[in-house]
């Protein structure tokens, strides 16, 4: 069970953001825990946005479509790298 606050960076793809194997393995993420997930663009560091969430067991987190647009309506997020911090809820 993940117990603290960790950061890392990823890229957006298909509406889901992906944690990294290590990050997952190390902090014991597990996919039946319920996560607060706080995401910014590096493109618009003012534009920060946080959503509960549950990890899937590929390692892929889904941002909601709502999340989505207030992020930036008029940018494509498809590959934008985005900083993440997950941190239990």
């Amino acid at each position: 069970m993940l117990d603290k606050r960790i950061s890392f960076k990823s890229t957006f793809r298909n509406g889901r953001l992906i944690v990294p194997k290590l990050y997952r393995w190390q902090y014991k993420i597990e996919s039946s825990q319920i996560l607060k997930v706080t995401i910014n663009l590096t493109v618009d560091w003012s534009n920060k946005e946080s959503f509960l969430a549950k990890i899937r067991k590929d390692g892929k987190i889904a941002i909601p479509k709502a999340t989505q647009h207030r992020l930036k309506p008029n940018l494509d997020l498809k590959d934008c790298s985005i900083d993440v911090t997950v941190e239990p809820a």
